[in-house]
């Protein structure tokens, strides 16, 4: 169930994408302290890529990122990195370490690559609330009302709608 929501939530962000001009996609926003949908997107994708690239060490730091610029100002390569990213989600669970620095001090703490994708998957939909309020500035565009919504809360919602 975890891959699929992944899948579903970068598939998402693309569709979302495909009906960004690139200036609605590389504009500050106010409501963002001035980052764009671009940067956001491009914060999505390399949290995924890192823990692609980095698997096979079995150490992961996300602050070990390429940052992108292209990602952030070109919404066809920012989707084409999408379904990159998507086809290589699937893997064998593996512990890992995840590595950060934290205050000057290198902090080390054991996960495993589950766990590591449903962080990034939280992470994700954090960012695309993010995003939609951006989009919701912009009055051209259409934006499904569970886009940057949690899971959880999605189906809460349901259940109280019943």
């Amino acid at each position: 169930m975890l891959i699929p929501s992944i899948k579903n939530t970068l598939n998402e962000l693309s569709s979302l994408l495909t009906q960004l001009s690139i200036e609605d996609y590389t504009n500050p926003c106010r409501g963002l302290s001035n980052a764009t949908i671009g940067e956001h997107t491009r914060h999505i994708i390399e949290m995924f890529q890192c823990l692609e690239n980095q698997y096979e060490v079995g150490i992961i730091n996300y602050d070990d990122r390429k940052r992108d610029y292209l990602i952030q100002t070109d919404t066809e390569f920012a989707k084409q990195t999408i379904v990159e990213v998507i086809q290589t989600l699937e893997k064998p669970n593996k512990n890992i370490t995840l590595q950060q620095v934290v205050d000057g001090e290198e902090l080390n703490i054991e996960s495993n690559y589950h766990r590591e994708l449903l962080y990034n998957l939280e992470h994700c939909i954090h960012h695309q609330a993010l995003i939609k309020v951006a989009v919701l500035q912009l009055e051209h565009l259409e934006i499904d009302e569970n886009f940057g919504v949690a899971r959880s809360t999605i189906e809460y919602r349901k259940q109280c709608a019943q």
